[in-house]
């Protein structure tokens, strides 16, 4: 066909059946332009293969391809419980249900209804994050880096900031402490070495410029072997003693003693506290098991500046956040069994409950798909995710696919694309789905698409 003869874009959408798609028209159009220019584009001598019939249902299946919803629900298998790429914390539906029916319409977001006067949107959550971090005041900003940012601006903006050249750490998506610190305006003042920093590095470099010792937790990694770190009570004390705040960033802050459920132990927000930090930083969507949001800790004092700062009306949270938050942070009245807690229901799953529903879920397939993809249960050992307890693995189990038929790259590529996606992992040239950040809730829509995957392996 030539290039000449190619469909009009009004004639493809009249042939669309638009109450199929959830976008606005303009939207459709724009795919079905950017469709036909990538024709034009491919075109070998202003010819194109296929008639204009052809190419105009291919290019109608490509636009309702391309105007699904972006943002979909998928299986996790890849036993990464806090999967950065794939929202970390999951939410349970329970939880979800009652923030959407509290924000649905209006909510008193800044409103005292007892006094019918202006009222603040923290209050929701104040209260029951102060309690669990034993913390004199808090509040909430839209992620952990812009909590740092925040305290820096706040308390050190023309001055200095004093930590170890061991924790200047770099996280996912080249978020590194350096730069946060020189955003904020605050002057980076190194101590230390790489691998050894001492109590005597700190004491030389305070100054009368100095604002703040900054301890930037090494949540993403660890260093071994010859090395030396200042504890945080030795700063807290150190910070007490020269009247300069201690600002602790957690990353993975943990709101109670993990080993209460039998994990391995993160930094606890309420020890830090008590440590000597003035003010601690962490991730809503880490161990608390909340949406995205930087939670800040601390003294009431320099909380107060830090919600007096310009900056913190920009970073602040919106009413979906808040609602989410609060409660998250009641779901920690059944401790430790954490029942309301999607995050600590997944992580604290025995290896034996996971290894039991993975041999259900192969019960439950026919043994002609079994056999083909090869599928067996085995034990595994995953990581908490986003740079939480890095050097630590914890007991799971997963289903292994020994097929003949595909290679681990197709099985992957095949999984991901059904409906719901399912995303696990290549090891030892074998692809498997672990079982520990599956939603029991998704056992059976699993079993359904493993069958599907094996149809369509030829």
């Amino acid at each position: 066909m030539k290039l000449r003869e190619l469909p009009s874009v009004n004639s493809i959408l009249e042939n669309l059946d638009m109450s199929s798609i959830s976008a606005p028209r303009s939207y459709v159009t724009e795919l079905i332009r950017s469709e036909l220019s990538d024709l034009r584009r491919d075109a070998v001598d202003s010819e194109i293969p296929g008639t204009r019939e052809q190419i105009s249902q291919r290019i109608q299946q490509n636009v309702l391809k391309s105007a699904k919803r972006s943002l979909r629900q998928v299986i996790n298998g890849t036993g990464i419980v806090l999967h950065t790429g794939l929202g970390r914390a999951p939410l349970s539906f329970r939880m979800m249900e009652q923030a959407i029916r509290t924000v649905t319409g209006y909510a008193n977001l800044e409103l005292d209804l007892n006094s019918g006067k202006r009222g603040e949107r923290l209050s929701h959550i104040s209260g029951l994050l102060n309690a669990l971090a034993g913390s004199e005041a808090s509040l909430a900003v839209n992620n952990n880096a812009a909590a740092v940012l925040l305290a820096l601006n706040t308390v050190a903006e023309g001055k200095e900031v004093i930590i170890s050249r061991g924790q200047l750490v770099e996280i996912g998506g080249s978020f590194r402490i350096p730069e946060v610190i020189a955003k904020s305006g605050a002057i980076l003042k190194e101590v230390g070495t790489t691998n050894r920093t001492h109590e005597k590095d700190y004491l030389n470099a305070i100054s009368p410029r100095t604002a703040a010792i900054l301890y930037a937790h090494m949540s993403n990694y660890r260093i071994e072997g010859f090395t030396a770190e200042v504890a945080i009570a030795s700063l807290g004390k150190l910070s007490r003693k020269k009247r300069i705040p201690l600002i602790a960033d957690l990353g993975s802050g943990a709101l109670f003693d993990m080993k209460e459920i039998n994990l391995p132990g993160e930094l606890v927000v309420s020890e830090v506290l008590k440590q000597g930090a003035h003010l601690v930083t962490f991730s809503g969507d880490k161990l608390p098991g909340g949406p995205q949001a930087g939670l800040v800790c601390g003294k009431k004092g320099i909380v107060k500046k830090l919600h007096d700062n310009p900056l913190y009306r920009a970073l602040r949270c919106d009413k979906v956040t808040l609602a989410l938050l609060e409660e998250v942070l009641r779901s920690y009245q059944d401790m430790p069994a954490m029942r309301q807690n999607l995050t600590y229901r997944l992580l604290k799953t025995s290896r034996q409950s996971l290894m039991t529903r993975a041999e259900r879920i192969l019960k439950d397939l026919p043994k002609s798909v079994v056999r083909k993809l090869g599928i067996s249960v085995v034990p595994s050992e995953v990581e908490a995710g986003s740079g939480t307890l890095p050097t630590e693995k914890i007991e799971s189990a997963a289903l292994k696919f020994n097929c003949k038929a595909a290679k681990p790259t197709r099985l992957a590529d095949t999984f991901r694309r059904q409906t719901p996606s399912v995303l696990g992992y290549i090891s030892g040239n074998r692809f498997f789905i672990d079982l520990k950040a599956v939603l029991p809730s998704q056992a059976r829509k699993l079993a359904e698409t493993i069958k599907i995957v094996a149809v369509e392996i030829a």
